[in-house]
């Protein structure tokens, strides 16, 4: 006979909220941990291998806290917070999507989804100079973006410096179209895409035109004073000494 438990959210609302439509949050559960899941008003009853029946348990948990914080629960956050609690149980998810790193122009929540992504945005807070390792799409780059334009809008610093290698690929810089801003665009498209993100396209364009927020490609950074910047180094990797 399988281990089971019992989780009683106490909260006819609470429970609706955490069920999702037609129960749909609990079948996310249910597949993604294989465990069944059943529930008799706001009892849920777990059963399947008791170390996935425990990390269940302990997302229920942690889902509920959050739910009470007022913070809406989607199904990307349950994948994020079942791979976060089956790599450690013990892990807050209320430390982790609670910890706001900036809200978007258009009232986009921007925040840690991971324990990685958690110590990367509290090493930045903490260190003046921080790297960051990883795979392409891991939010390296775009959480550090938001950590500079949140900086910039308490008057931490007083402008942003976004900085890549214009690494060329097959072709030379001279062959491309256009005058030099416009041959180096292309490698620097990826951060202005991060940052007409966060910003109003007015906003965004106002301050790349009064050089607050100045996209550059590294090599035009030799002899730049760069004192009260944010400076965030794009592909790193593809540096020279």
């Amino acid at each position: 006979m399988c281990p089971s438990k019992h989780f009683d959210v106490a909260d006819a609302t609470l429970a609706a909220q955490l069920f999702g439509q037609q129960n749909k949050h609990l079948k996310l559960i249910e597949k993604k941990l294989g465990i069944r899941l059943g529930s008799q008003g706001t009892v849920i009853h777990l059963s399947g291998e008791p170390a996935q029946v425990h990390v269940g348990y302990r997302l229920l948990e942690e889902l509920c806290l959050l739910m009470r914080e007022n913070m809406p629960i989607y199904p990307t956050d349950i994948d994020y917070a079942i791979r976060i609690l089956s790599s450690d149980s013990s892990t807050s998810l209320k430390d982790i999507f609670c910890d706001t790193v900036f809200i978007s122009a258009r009232n986009k929540l921007i925040a840690p989804k991971s324990l990685a992504q958690k110590n990367y945005i509290d090493n930045i807070r903490k260190n003046h100079v921080v790297f960051g390792v990883g795979p392409a799409g891991t939010g390296k780059t775009y959480l550090a973006m938001a950590m500079g334009v949140a900086a910039l809008m308490r008057k931490e610093v007083r402008r942003i410096m976004l900085v890549r290698p214009a690494v060329e690929a097959g072709e030379k810089l001279g062959f491309l179209p256009g005058d030099l801003a416009e041959k180096v665009n292309p490698y620097l498209r990826p951060l202005y895409d991060a940052l007409y993100d966060m910003l109003e396209l007015q906003k965004a364009q106002e301050l790349l035109e009064t050089g607050v927020v100045e996209v550059a490609p590294l090599a035009f950074m030799r002899g730049r004073t760069l004192n009260d910047a944010f400076i965030i180094l794009d592909e790193a990797q593809n540096t020279t000494a």
